[in-house]
């Protein structure tokens, strides 16, 4: 993941911040409490992609 691109890419729900789990290769949205997927190297932004958080 490019963390210049990452610096970029909001959450397409909160339109905030999103966070890179490197360990499971994801984008994570802490407002949305969502992790979107990064597949090939390319992060799968649509909302219904996100996968739901546990608190």
């Amino acid at each position: 993941m490019n963390e210049k691109l990452l610096n970029n890419l909001v959450c397409p729900v909160t339109n905030t911040q999103l966070e890179w789990d490197k360990q499971q290769n994801r984008l994570v949205s802490r407002e949305a409490k969502l992790a979107y997927p990064i597949q090939n190297g390319i992060p799968v932004l649509l909302p219904e992609t996100g996968e739901k958080l546990e608190d």
